[in-house]
């Protein structure tokens, strides 16, 4: 293997394109219109440019990416993760065209590539299963039958194809036809397959996946666990290794039994065995059941926690048993050594039901390492394909970074993830940053209280909290005083001067909705005036933007971020935007003036109001299909449809008039 070409973009090709590199081996990027200025275009050793932006016209064209691959000289092909990477077609193009495919046979993914047939293969092996139908009549009648067997609640999964996407918990039987038609609709616009597989829905269930190896020679290992059980819309959002709150007996079967998926499908590289444990049915030991999932036939997005907690890299496993090299590690030798968790950064907006957001990045910052572990793993680790002027578009999906930190326990793990994620700073587009930083620090999550209901259950505590804090406040202060303008005059710059004493120095902040807050800063810190309490507090710059304030006595680690408009202070994942102005008064929540913009460029999927109708807050109006997906457009006020502009199938352009509503 001497030049690897890589089926993949942005911090996915990026992060294939550092091990290739450091073992020797030339790269090949491709790209689209849309990626041509992209940093893994930079990367690599070479580009070849593969067609229009749209990924089924660039990234998922098998044909354009052999060319590309005999072009370029190249004799491997990595696809990454996503896109092509559990195809078994192109798996098998790839070695037909004489090039090795950095990934497990053809057969194996085949096996795994249907939830369905994975499912009866795992059963066959004596691996647990979900009790379900995967049958292949799936006609509503057929379906209907086997929900009511099963019983409610249930989950119709698609048997294609991942991410939450063909999924729909049912809660009633008067639900399901309609849930059954949108899982099939959605399933055959993304995977080509609108086949679909029941199963019994585990009310309280943490997800649990186990990283496999396995060479040619029939060697085959596990890398420990991951949880990945805080997901949104069957998203995973954080997840981390090991797995807290595991027996040592449980782990151990978890890794024997993801073991047994591998060899029973003769597999062959990396692959990731997802399990299910209902937290409502537990042995005699406190152990809960566990299910057989699905398998992934490739990489997973969250392999650093589990390169963090082993020393090992992934990718070079990856591409020597592809070189037909025995795994790099036994069993025995594989060990587990402090704690990592992973954020997925994404531009998408938090506060407008998490719809994501496309544009330029004006300002890209990440926090600079802080310290090397376990095999040179950096903490915090940054995989990332954007820079400072890079673009969001609606192409593909909406990820800036994937923000990983290790720690000696799970403790320090998360703290340093907090840290980090306070720490980035991405301006142009709206951004989870805050949401992830307030997840990761909530104490439900720190004391592993988890499972995929994480989110909904406390989104009341993820919202961001209302007004400034007295702490925010301060750090703005002594953050502010230092760049304020001195006075005009000789007189005005002794202000209060008093024999022996320091003369103070007065400062007014503005919270957003218009508090203004007056404090007065000495030689002895800042004496912060609110509510008629006095606070003593002093503090520094640790670099350019960590802050380092004792208030009170306690220490406060933030981070202060200047900018035109202000000063934003974060601290412990709770961000605050000061000014020394006062604010504007706010504008008016979108939709409540009766008219519906589109939030984004995108396709009208389905049209629910016509003119003259009747609608409430909450009505749906339509739904859009944008960045992969489905979109619920709903009324903000009570009143009549006085406007239809678009009809079902309509392509919209972001902030287009959509549906106008008289109340």
């Amino acid at each position: 293997m001497k030049k690897l070409l890589i089926a993949n973009r942005g911090e996915i090709a990026r992060r294939i394109i550092r091990t290739a590199h450091a073992m020797g081996i030339e790269t090949v990027a491709v790209y689209s219109d849309a990626d041509a200025d992209a940093l893994h275009v930079r990367d690599a050793t070479q580009a070849v440019h593969i067609g229009p932006s749209p990924a089924s016209e660039s990234y998922l064209d098998i044909g354009k990416l052999l060319e590309a691959a005999a072009r370029s000289g190249a004799d491997a092909v990595h696809p990454g993760y996503g896109f092509l990477s559990e195809n078994a077609d192109f798996a098998d193009a790839v070695r037909a065209a004489g090039l090795v495919f950095v990934g497990p046979p053809a057969a194996a993914m085949r096996a795994m590539g249907l939830k369905d047939g994975a499912k009866a293969v795992m059963k066959k092996a004596g691996v647990p299963i979900t009790p379900g139908y995967q049958g292949d009549d799936q006609s509503l009648v057929r379906l209907e039958r086997a929900a009511a067997q099963i019983g409610f609640p249930l989950l119709i999964k698609a048997v294609a194809g991942g991410g939450g996407k063909g999924m729909r918990a049912v809660d009633t039987k008067s639900e399901f036809a309609e849930a059954l038609l949108a899982a099939q609709r959605e399933a055959g616009r993304a995977f080509g397959n609108d086949g679909v597989l029941l199963e019994k829905l585990i009310a309280r269930p943490r997800h649990v996946e186990v990283q496999v190896f396995a060479d040619a020679a029939g060697n085959v290992v596990h890398l420990f666990e991951r949880d990945c059980s805080l997901q949104r819309r069957h998203q995973k959002v954080i997840e981390e290794a090991p797995a807290p709150g595991l027996s040592d007996r449980l782990r151990h079967i978890l890794g024997i039994a993801a073991c047994a998926a591998a060899t029973a499908i003769a597999y062959e590289g990396a692959g990731t065995v997802e399990f299910i444990l209902d937290l409502d049915n537990v042995d005699e030991n406190g152990d809960p059941a566990f299910y057989f999932m699905e398998m992934n036939t490739r990489l997973q997005v969250e392999h650093p926690v589990t390169e963090a907690i082993t020393g090992f890299d992934l990718v070079e496993w990856q591409l020597r048993v592809a070189r037909g090299e025995m795994l790099p590690a036994n069993q025995t030798n594989i060990v587990a050594t402090g704690h990592a968790v992973e954020a997925r950064l994404y531009a998408e907006d938090p506060d407008n039901g998490f719809l994501p957001s496309t544009g330029t990045l004006s300002r890209v910052r990440f926090p600079g390492t802080a310290q090397f572990v376990n095999g040179g793993v950096a903490s915090p680790r940054i995989d990332s394909g954007v820079e400072t002027g890079s673009e969001i578009s609606v192409f593909y999906d909406p990820m800036i970074a994937k923000v990983i930190a290790y720690g000696r326990d799970r403790a320090a793990a998360i703290d340093a993830l907090v840290a980090a994620l306070d720490g980035c700073v991405i301006d142009g587009v709206r951004t989870n940053r805050a949401f992830l930083a307030r997840l990761a620090d909530h104490p439900a999550f720190r004391a592993a209280e988890i499972d995929t209901g994480f989110i909904a259950r406390h989104a009341a505590d993820l919202a961001p909290p209302e007004g400034v804090s007295d702490d925010s406040i301060v750090v703005a202060a002594l953050a502010t005083a230092p760049v304020l303008p001195a006075a005009p005059t000789m007189f005005e710059r002794l202000g209060g001067w008093r024999l022996n004493l320091p003369a103070p120095r007065y400062l007014d902040l503005f919270t957003p909705d218009g508090e203004r807050v007056a404090l007065a800063i000495d030689g002895d810190g800042i004496a912060g005036l609110r509510h008629g309490e006095v606070v003593r507090a002093t503090g520094r710059f640790l670099d350019n933007i960590r802050f380092e304030a004792d208030i009170g006595g306690r220490l406060v680690h933030a981070v202060v971020i200047r900018d035109d408009a202000g000063i934003e202070v974060r601290i412990a994942g709770v961000a605050a935007r000061l000014s020394l102005r006062a604010p504007r008064a706010a504008g008016v929540e979108p939709g409540a003036d009766g008219r519906i913009l589109a939030p984004m460029p995108g396709r009208v999927l389905a049209l629910d109001v016509a003119v003259g109708q009747n609608v409430a807050p909450g009505d749906r109006l339509l739904v859009l299909e944008a960045m992969k997906m489905e979109h619920r457009l709903v009324a903000k006020i009570a009143g009549v449809v006085s406007a239809v502009h678009v009809g079902e199938g309509d392509q919209v352009g972001d902030g287009m008039v959509l549906v106008e509503i008289d109340g």
